[in-house]
This record gives structure tokens, C-alpha cells and sequence, in this order.
């Protein structure tokens, strides 16, 4: 039996937290290794929490014990060096969204995994999700005939507090923008999952509703595709109290819509719409959300990746795909043009 790959948390604060608790559900599959931060105190209360070492930097936590994986958890312009040195080092990467800020920091981890022929993914949880991974199979059955377009809305509410809560939250540096960089980008990579790739983007960003931040609240675009679908976004962390990511797209011969994580609509020239029950997660933890769920199950897609020599299910390509994206609808918004995206 193969021995349980030993993961390194790089940064316990909300997210890092949130990582260790899907690591300690993976059984026997990974274990919980090191904790790192530069805040000692911060990296110790984690570490502690789960009965694991605490470092004050990854490099000593590389060279204090045998280490597989690599957690980037950091703030979002942190991830490139942190995932690169995790990679010099010989580990495989896990990094949060998004894949970095800028296109030459996601250049520099491609890179970077190139060279070391290590597995490395970029969260996006909710691509692992039962409806979904439906809608995206019955695309490419297809069972929605020639897709012809699609919406998603990432209508999320965050309090000024929020923004408050740390001096690198709402800054175009550190965070790299607002409701579409860091809330909306999952839902952003939904549609280009389901759509295919996008050549061209219009776009309107906004601050409305939030004090003392670089970035938007509030972002609308449209999205032109290679395959000649039209996309409609719209990310918020503006829209009190906060809905539900809903998705749907429409093609010649069929329409499918995710909401409230059910399969909310579904009609086909071609086929019938599922049980409802086959596309519902069973035996879910208490506390945990489907979402969750659907993050810890990346995670074992990695896991997979990792000890079967494949490629994960999301590529660090996908993430600098997704990154791109996003800077578009910014350059769009600042320009008030069209952006053309290169392939």
C-alpha cells in the first residue's frame, strides 16, 4: 500500500485553515505534514490544532522533513514564488485562486513545473461539483446541441469589514483586484469550462459600495468565444445579502441550469433530465457544504494526478486562462474597448 502523500499548509490564516480541515478528511490517501507561516503565532495555532510542526518559512519546513505537496495559501501576488520554490524543492503544488495577479507571475510557475515535471493545480472547486460535472459532460455528449450562449452570476455580499480585516485586502498589488479576481473567478471559469475559449471581452467594473479599496465591488462583462458562443458575467461582492452561484447555458438542442448547487433546469432535444438524487452529495460532514465538498474532492483529483503520472483535472494553463480573462474585463473597463485575448 502506498504511503500517504505529506502535505505543507504555506500560510494559516482563513484559507490555510480552510485547507488543513479538507487534508484531515483525506483518509489515508494525504496527511496534514507542516505548517508554515511568517506569523509564528498564526502557524503555531494551526499546527497545533492538527498536531503537526510549525515553520516560520518553507524552506525550513523542506529541509526539516520529507515533504510531497506543497498548499500555497498566501496572499494572491504571493502565490508565484511561493509555488516556485515549492518546485525547486521537489514538491508537487497545490495553489488557491487565482493562479497569481499578473500573466509573467502564471508564466513563471508554468515554467517552473515544466522544469521540475512535478503535478501542480490551480483551485477550482466548483468545477468538482455532481451538477456541475453533468452539465459539462452533457456539453461534450452533446445534448445541448451547438452551445450558442451562456450566463453566470457570482452576486456574493462581503462587509466593509471584510475589506478592513487586512491591509492587503481591496489593494490592486497584493489582492490584484475585487469581485471578479478573487469571488467571481470561479464562476468565470465555469462558463469557460462550459463554453470553451474566449477571444474577446467587453466590460464595466464599478465600486459602489465599499470605502477605502483599489478595486471593483461590481463587474459586468461579455464575453466572445472561439467556438462563437456569447458569454454574460456578472461578479459582486455588493449584492446584500449574497445569492447562490447560478449558471446556465443554452445551446440548439438543449438548456442546462445550475442553481443553489441543484440542477435547477434542464431540457434536451436528445435527452432526459437526470434524477435529482444521482447529482446530490451524500454522507456530507456536519458543518461542511456541498462546495466543500466538491474542494476536498480536487484535492483528490490531485492526490490521483500526483501517484498515477497524469494531469490534474485543472491545468495551471486553465488557471493562467481564467487569470487572463479577468485582467481583460479590467483592461476593458479601464479603456471602455473591446480586449482582444491572445491564445
Amino acid at each position: 500500500m502506498n504511503q500517504p502523500l505529506r502535505i505543507a499548509i504555506i500560510g494559516a490564516g482563513v484559507i490555510g485553515a480552510v485547507h488543513a480541515r479538507l487534508i484531515s478528511g483525506l483518509g489515508d490517501r494525504a496527511t496534514l505534514a507542516a505548517v508554515v507561516d511568517i506569523d509564528p503565532t498564526r502557524a503555531k495555532t494551526l499546527a497545533d490544532r492538527y498536531g503537526v510542526p510549525a515553520y516560520a518559512s518553507a524552506a525550513e519546513a523542506y529541509t526539516a522533513q520529507r515533504l510531497d505537496l506543497a498548499s500555497v495559501c498566501v496572499p494572491s501576488a504571493y502565490h508565484s514564488p511561493v509555488a516556485v520554490e515549492a518546485l525547486e524543492a521537489g514538491l508537487n503544488v497545490i495553489i488557491e485562486k487565482p493562479v497569481d495577479v499578473t500573466l509573467d507571475a502564471a508564466d513563471r510557475i508554468i515554467a517552473a513545473e515544466k522544469k521540475s515535471g512535478r503535478t501542480v493545480s490551480v483551485i477550482s472547486q466548483r468545477r468538482f461539483q455532481p451538477v456541475a460535472s453533468y452539465i459539462h459532460e452533457a456539453i461534450a455528449r452533446g445534448e445541448l446541441g451547438r452551445v450558442t450562449s451562456g450566463t453566470v452570476e457570482s452576486a456574493f455580499f462581503r462587509s466593509q469589514a471584510y475589506y478592513d480585516s487586512g491591509d492587503w485586502r481591496g489593494t490592486i498589488a497584493i489582492d490584484g483586484g475585487g469581485a471578479l479576481m478573487n469571488q467571481g473567478i470561479h464562476a468565470l471559469d465555469l462558463l469557460i469550462w462550459m463554453l470553451g475559449t474566449p477571444v474577446s471581452v467587453v466590460a464595466h467594473t464599478r465600486c459602489l459600495a465599499h470605502q477605502n479599496i483599489e478595486v471593483e465591488d461590481v463587474a459586468g462583462a461579455l464575453i466572445s468565444f472561439e467556438s462563437g458562443a456569447v458569454g454574460v458575467l456578472l461578479a459582486s461582492t455588493a449584492a446584500y445579502p449574497g445569492l447562490p452561484v447560478r449558471l446556465a447555458v443554452h445551446g440548439a438542442g438543449g438548456t442546462a441550469v445550475m442553481e443553489n448547487d441543484r440542477l435547477a433546469y434542464f431540457s434536451s432535444t436528445t435527452a432526459t433530465a437526470p434524477e435529482a438524487a444521482t447529482l446530490t452529495e451524500r454522507d456530507v460532514p456536519e458543518g461542511w457544504s456541498e462546495v466543500d465538498m466538491a474542494h476536498q474532492r480536487q484535492y483528490r483529483d490531485v492526490l490521483e494526478a500526483i501517484t498515477q503520472g497524469r494531469r490534474p483535472g485543472v491545468t495551471t494553463a486553465e488557471g493562467r486562462r481564467a487569470l487572463q480573462t479577468v485582467l481583460a474585463v479590467y483592461e476593458s473597463a479601464r479603456t471602455g474597448q473591446p480586449v482582444a485575448l491572445s491564445n
